[in-house]
């Protein structure tokens, strides 16, 4: 599970400095760029299949690593 919480930490952290990135994205042109909203998404989309496989279906199977 260690290896899950690391790979879970190191995405979210990729997807804070995305955020960030995208702030002053909006900030200047007004609008949020889709590859970088396609990327958080996918971070988010993942992390809640890390979350499920984890606590819900109680299983050592760990979901694909896929942005989709």
């Amino acid at each position: 599970m260690r290896g899950a919480e690391t790979r879970k930490s190191v995405t979210g952290l990729g997807a804070l400095v995305v955020i960030i990135i995208a702030w002053f994205a909006i900030l200047f042109t007004g609008t949020y760029p889709r590859n970088l909203f396609d990327f958080v998404v996918g971070v988010l989309r993942w992390g809640n299949r890390v979350t499920g496989y984890a606590f819900v279906l109680v299983t050592d199977q760990y979901p694909p690593f896929s942005l989709r």
